[in-house]
């Protein structure tokens, strides 16, 4: 398959100043894109125009700034949402729903309030690019709220490609990637959680925002859902329906992997395989 170049093409990554959304913004920036990123932190946006991207202020929490921001007269290719939340996380037992409610206000409905002030700005045969985490299906205790909010995201992934079609809708599910986003926790601690999640997999090391990027590169361009290197650190692509390397599937779970029968013990025309 012969992917889509990104030189010319116009890239907005929101949360792109930190982290992954930063490593993506420049990598996109290095395939010749115009790369705009979005953040709230005036340092990490100054540093972003100094690397030679456009930056720009934007609480995605904030209805009005987001409105503002896409009432402009600008047309994009593709968005990549790589926004963060940390709250959420801990044992279900002792889980403040207040603070699971924090987790859902500081990554679900800003993904989603984005994604629908963004529509009418995007350019026929883009792509949209969710960033979520492996706790949406990874069975890690104390997990379970994370898991809610990343799991809701990618949910509305195949459903969303459906019904933006030609738009093309996809998730990246990236494991313990070392990011600023782990910077509170003391470092002795960062480095022994590292060394345990880097025990467990292949390349023998956590991801790297770098690594992400990589992966989200080909759902941008329009290839196939990322394996080999980007699978040693964890990383996961989900693809909507009508992606290309994905179509058809189980009308029920969604999956469309190819295999004698469904998990989901529907019966159904086309074999798939759940992950």
């Amino acid at each position: 398959m012969t992917l889509m170049t990104l030189d010319g093409q116009r890239v907005l990554v929101c949360g792109g100043t930190s982290g992954i959304g930063a490593a993506t913004a420049r990598l996109f920036a290095g395939q010749g894109a115009d790369a705009v990123v979005t953040g709230r932190d005036a340092g990490r946006l100054a540093k972003a125009a100094a690397d030679g991207l456009t930056a720009r202020r934007l609480d995605a929490a904030s209805d009005e700034e987001v409105a503002a921001f896409f009432a402009e007269d600008a047309v994009y290719d593709h968005l990549v949402l790589a926004l963060s939340g940390g709250a959420g996380a801990g044992p279900i037992a002792a889980l403040d729903p207040a603070d699971l409610r924090a987790g859902f206000e500081a990554k679900f409905w800003p993904h989603l309030r984005l994604v629908q002030a963004a529509l009418p700005r995007m350019a026929a045969g883009g792509s949209v690019t969710f960033v979520t985490a492996s706790s949406a299906r990874a069975a890690l205790p104390g997990t379970a709220g994370l898991a809610a909010i990343n799991g809701a995201l990618e949910a509305m992934v195949r459903p969303l490609a459906a019904e933006l079609a030609p738009l093309r809708v996809n998730a990246v599910s990236p494991g313990v990637i070392d990011t600023p986003s782990w910077d509170g926790v003391p470092a002795e601690q960062r480095a022994a959680m590292f060394a345990e999640h880097a025990a467990a997999l292949p390349a023998g090391r956590v991801g790297r925002p770098e690594d992400v990027a990589q992966a989200i590169l080909p759902t941008v361009r329009n290839g196939p859902p990322p394996g080999g290197e980007a699978a040693r650190f964890g990383v996961r692509t989900t693809c909507g329906a009508g992606s290309a390397g994905r179509t058809g599937g189980c009308r029920r779970c969604g999956s469309s992997r190819p295999r004698r029968g469904c998990r989901c013990g529907r019966p159904r025309r086309t074999p798939c395989r759940r992950p």
